[in-house]
């Protein structure tokens, strides 16, 4: 299941990133229901000039040190104009960075259209590198898989199958071997850049996993905070599936599967469970075995060239020749 975001509101934007953005509200409390459309953000520089072709009005408007020392440039009549232009087309905010105050021309325009003005003490290029972060996180592509998220030795491990066949079991199973739980049961996923699938649980039961015949389990508790991430990204995605005779399972490795998520192809495994086999730890080797691939060492292509090289050998070494045995003249017989 996948949704899209339209945007976001700037009272969501500030409370959220208030800490981290260090941000505080100067004035245009009214206007916090405002929505951000773009995950961006945008420095009016031609803006101010008069130049509104390509404006990206969308976005969150940032002011640093070359914006106000041109605004200070011209008259306040002026400003309010340029202003007043800026804010009609529906811009969401204005944010003012190393703790700039606004002009009088500011506070007019602001308080008469109710136009949130935000303030942080951070230098201008530090607070756009965050909030976009930030911003692009709230605008990612976001969806939810039935599946329990892992980390296991720095690989991101979802694990995928039918309900009851043994998915919170294999995870508790590594967990008790020092890996960290993501998410039990459902995971959200976010693309984040477009380029990387970050996973996470649900504040309401995060730490908390299903076993069935016990309950409900807090992780924490039971195994210490380290075994508990809050995000990690993807980098595999591995099926359980009941074993039946007629299951074809792969042997060599050789042949590579994918599984969608979001438009991302991810390295795809399909384990079969039946009586006997340790799942947890063969969950464990297909982790490091893509942890290897990740560095550029494919164990089954490593052993498939060498077999090829040994073939290769065999067929270029020289045929041992047949020795005729020396037949002996007649009188050496007699």
């Amino acid at each position: 299941m996948q949704k899209a975001i339209h945007g976001i509101t700037v009272a969501h934007f500030f409370e959220t990133y208030r800490e981290n953005l260090k941000m505080e509200l100067v004035t245009g409390q009214d206007g916090l229901h405002r929505l951000i459309h773009e995950g961006s953000i945008n420095r009016p520089a031609l803006a101010l000039t008069g130049f509104f072709k390509y404006f990206a009005h969308r976005r969150i408007q940032v002011l640093g040190a070359a914006e106000m020392t041109y605004l200070k440039t011209m008259s306040q009549a002026q400003q309010v104009q340029i202003l007043q232009r800026m804010v009609k087309r529906g811009i969401p905010c204005i944010a003012l960075t190393r703790n700039f105050q606004p002009t009088d021309a500011m506070m007019q325009v602001a308080t008469a259209m109710h136009l949130p003005i935000i303030r942080t003490s951070m230098i201008t290029m530090n607070w756009i590198n965050l909030a976009t972060l930030a911003i692009d996180n709230e605008f990612a592509p976001a969806g939810t898989e039935h599946a329990t998220t892992l980390d296991i030795k720095g690989v991101g491990v979802m694990l995928r199958g039918d309900s009851g066949v043994g998915k919170s079991e294999c995870a508790l199973a590594l967990i008790e071997r020092g890996h960290s739980l993501v998410a039990d049961d459902l995971t959200v996923i976010k693309l984040l850049d477009e380029r990387e699938l970050m996973a996470s649980s649900r504040p309401l039961n995060r730490g908390y996993m299903e076993c069935r015949g016990i309950g409900i389990i807090n992780i924490a508790e039971m195994f210490g905070v380290k075994c508990v991430r809050l995000e990690k990204r993807i980098d595999m995605v591995i099926s359980l599936r009941e074993w039946t005779p007629d299951a074809v399972e792969e042997r060599t490795g050789l042949e590579e599967n994918f599984y969608e998520i979001l438009g991302k192809r991810l390295p795809h495994i399909e384990l079969y469970v039946r009586p006997g086999r340790d799942i947890a730890r063969l969950v464990e080797v297909a982790a490091l075995t893509q942890a290897l691939k990740r560095m550029g060492h494919d164990p089954a292509r490593d052993f498939n060239d060498r077999l090829i090289a040994f073939m290769n050998d065999q067929a270029n070494q020289p045929r041992p020749t047949k020795i005729k045995p020396v037949e002996r003249e007649e009188s050496d017989r007699g």
